[in-house]
């Protein structure tokens, strides 16, 4: 979607707000929910499944409601959210952004219910951790129920082939990769006697500044503010810093020298796998689940030998030694509840039960692991796949795997929570999931926390159509070659003349007072 596009859509849907927060607070004219069917809205990963299917029957009898589920494609969810504020018909239930620009208009305008002294009589929702919690709110108050994920999750996955072949260690700095992805490029590391190869595989980033992409996190390795950070007392972006700088004429480097994919500022993000798995590029840095993403590329492809293709490092050091590890948010988005279906206390009650019980250890493995018996069997707290040969089984799998986790809100099914790991069987997978969480730990300790992240500056919210979009284009730019150095400062200086200046100032002045609250 272009900007415009998006600038345009943004615009409708805060000038609808205060119709929708009118008739979210009276009732309108809708008709009254039904109070046995919960309505929901969240992301979707592949094929929407059959409402009629094993596993939404299953679902709904651990409930004891009809679940009405609209499954939107991830790549289409934001915009579904504005168009769905906008329209005045919102679920009872929504997976959100909780600092999406809408939502965040919406929910301040009262259009979904502030949870933030609600949730303590709720065992299943009840806060165990403060600071997701902070971090998912909007300065200070909670809108929505986050969906808790590992605090730490960057890494790098590297063709462990061939650095057998070339005879190199895993990295430990930023020159390390370097002298990686130019050997992958440069020596042939697949013996095809063609210089065909790179090093770093970047994706198209649909997100915004900050929103953990790999330039995100080299930028953090070289020492960069995660998104906002304190300089001479005050908090600024991190794009406006020398380490931002200096990170991107890194990467412009390897870039230059053919090191990355050439085509990185539009490759399409569902196919980053790919040269990975297809040999033609050697690195990604992203999350660590990706690392069991690609040993299954492998292993479904037949490859006896899949474990020996994937190794993974996490945060790399600086050239100096010192280390800055990018955190997660602890959230990976959240879940609201619409002031429009869900009128009174009782009904809210009523949502925050059905809510409860979805996030005991039972719900939890039910929408994220499955149907023990059918799809899993618990072993000891892992949970192995069985039947995958069954072809109704495996859409069951499918279901879980790219729609019902989304419900899944008490952390993920690789590195913690109450459902079950997911494992495969074979040691590669038990190897590779143990790393990513000694690597998780480690990194925990120089991890590179966001000061600003439970705040939301009013003209960002206001002015994020016109703002947001300013730094991440001219990043791309100057790597590419389409913008020098001083034109991305002054791009820089743009972000703070169309608004910057007053986003800065709400900033600091929010985070001063979020102690005082």
């Amino acid at each position: 979607m272009s900007a415009s596009r998006r600038r345009r859509l943004l615009a409708g849907v805060l000038t609808l707000t205060a119709a929708l927060t009118a008739s979210a607070c009276s009732g309108g004219d809708a008709p009254a929910a039904d109070p046995n069917t919960l309505t929901i809205m969240t992301k979707l990963f592949g094929p929407a499944p059959d409402p009629k299917g094993e596993m939404q029957q299953a679902v709904e009898k651990f409930l004891g409601k009809k679940l009405q589920i609209t499954w939107v494609p991830n790549a289409e969810y934001a915009d579904k959210v504005n168009v769905t504020l906008a329209s005045g018909n919102v679920p009872q239930v929504v997976v959100v952004d909780p600092h999406g620009p809408a939502f965040v208009k919406a929910a301040q305008a009262g259009a979904f219910w502030d949870l933030t002294d609600k949730l303590a009589k709720y065992p299943s929702l009840k806060p165990v951790d403060e600071r997701r919690v902070l971090n998912a709110s909007i300065n200070g108050k909670s809108y929505a129920i986050p969906r808790m994920r590992p605090m730490l999750r960057s890494a790098v996955m590297i063709r462990k082939d061939w650095l057998d072949k070339l005879g190199l260690k895993l990295p430990e700095t930023v020159d390390d990769l370097y002298n990686i992805a130019e050997a992958f490029t440069e020596k042939d590391p697949d013996g095809n006697g063609k210089k065909d190869t790179y090093g770093l595989i970047i994706p198209k980033w649909p997100g915004k500044y900050a929103s953990a992409s790999p330039y995100d996190t080299l930028e953090t390795w070289f020492g960069a503010p995660n998104q906002w950070g304190e300089r001479n007392g005050k908090l600024v972006p991190g794009f406006d810093t020398p380490e931002f700088l200096e990170a991107n004429k890194f990467l412009k480097k390897m870039i230059d020298g053919g090191m990355v994919n050439p085509d990185f500022a539009s490759y399409d993000t569902a196919k980053w796998d790919d040269p990975f798995f297809q040999g033609k590029g050697g690195i990604i840095i992203d999350v660590n689940v990706r690392a069991r993403a690609l040993l299954d590329k492998f292993r479904d492809n037949g490859d006896k030998d899949y474990g020996d293709k994937v190794a993974m490092v996490g945060n790399l050091k600086r050239a100096d030694g010192k280390k800055f590890s990018l955190p997660f948010t602890g959230y990976n988005d959240a879940i609201a509840i619409s002031k429009q279906n869900v009128r009174t206390e009782q009904d809210l009650d009523n949502v925050l039960k059905v809510l409860d019980k979805l996030g005991t250890k039972e719900g939890q493995i039910l929408v994220q692991n499955g149907i023990e018996g059918r799809n899993f069997k618990a072993d000891g707290d892992t949970a192995a796949l069985i039947n995958e040969d069954d072809p109704a089984v495996r859409v069951v799998q499918d279901n879980v795997d790219q729609a019902f986790t989304q419900l899944g809100f008490q952390g993920d099914t690789t590195y913690g929570g109450l459902a079950y790991a997911r494992t495969p069987s074979g040691q590669a997978y038990k190897d590779i999931i143990k790393l990513g969480l000694d690597l998780m730990n480690e990194d925990l300790k120089t991890a590179v926390f966001n000061p600003a992240l439970p705040v939301v500056s009013p003209t960002a919210v206001s002015k994020g159509a016109q703002l947001d979009d300013i730094i991440p284009d001219a990043r791309i730019k100057f790597l590419s070659g389409e913008m020098t150095e001083e034109q991305l400062k002054g791009e820089i200086k743009r972000w703070y003349d169309a608004g910057g200046t007053q986003v800065a100032a709400e900033i600091n002045d929010l985070v001063s007072k979020l102690g005082t609250n």
